[in-house]
């Protein structure tokens, strides 16, 4: 029992911490860039981006890991996955952070056009550049708008690391499941135990986050 809680707890760890944290770092900067582009005045370069967010947005997660891991390979394209965990790896990265990308996107797009114009508008008569009104008076008003749509993404994120599984990354989930043909049904519910202190611990961070923000009210 102690072995099977140790490769357990190895996976966790390993993989789908990971996975999260990957994600969060190409995503969140990729969603930003994306929300500028969704919002630009040139329509053409708006209306595609536009158009990339609902193809992402309306078809599933898993479908995508698919079509990424897989497609390079059956499309016969040059560029293929690296052979072994780390290709899956890379490859499971790539999926979620685009598709993540997206969401945060829509996210932030909300949080800057809820900013009222005359805030920027003040910038711009105190003399301040387009981008110190970015940084001084959207951005830190943007935070405090997007932190509660956010917080829900990250913990559904929490979860969705386990559909890397369906192109063999193991994760904790994977691990778990082996042990049911087994008769074994606790490391499921270990499997749940870990989730629900992955997303507690985001939770009272987010809460600690909205708190800090409060400055705004």
């Amino acid at each position: 029992m102690e072995a099977i809680f140790s490769r357990l707890t190895l996976s966790f760890l390993s993989n789908n911490v990971r996975l999260f944290a990957l994600t969060l770092l190409f995503s969140l900067p990729l969603g930003l860039i994306v929300s500028f582009g969704s919002m630009s005045r040139f329509k053409p370069l708006s209306w595609l981006v536009k158009t990339i967010v609902w193809i992402i947005r309306g078809t599933p997660l898993m479908l995508q890991i698919l079509i990424i891991y897989f497609g390079p390979g059956l499309l016969n394209l040059a560029f293929g996955w690296p052979r072994g965990s780390g290709g899956r790896m890379a490859a499971a990265v790539v999926a979620f952070s685009i598709n993540y990308a997206c969401y945060f996107s829509e996210i932030f797009r909300g949080g800057i056009q809820g900013v009222p114009q005359g805030q920027r508008e003040a910038g711009q008569v105190l003399g301040l550049t387009r981008g110190q009104i970015f940084f001084r008076v959207t951005l830190l008003q943007m935070l405090k708008r997007v932190v509660p749509p956010m917080s829900n993404e990250i913990i559904t994120l929490v979860k969705d690391t386990a559909l890397a599984n369906y192109i063999s990354v193991l994760e904790i989930i994977m691990t778990a499941k082996e042990y049911t043909s087994a008769g074994l049904i606790w490391p499921l519910f270990a499997t749940g135990l870990f989730f629900l202190a992955f997303v507690g611990i985001l939770t009272l961070l987010f809460g600690w986050v909205e708190r800090r923000l409060s400055y705004f009210r």
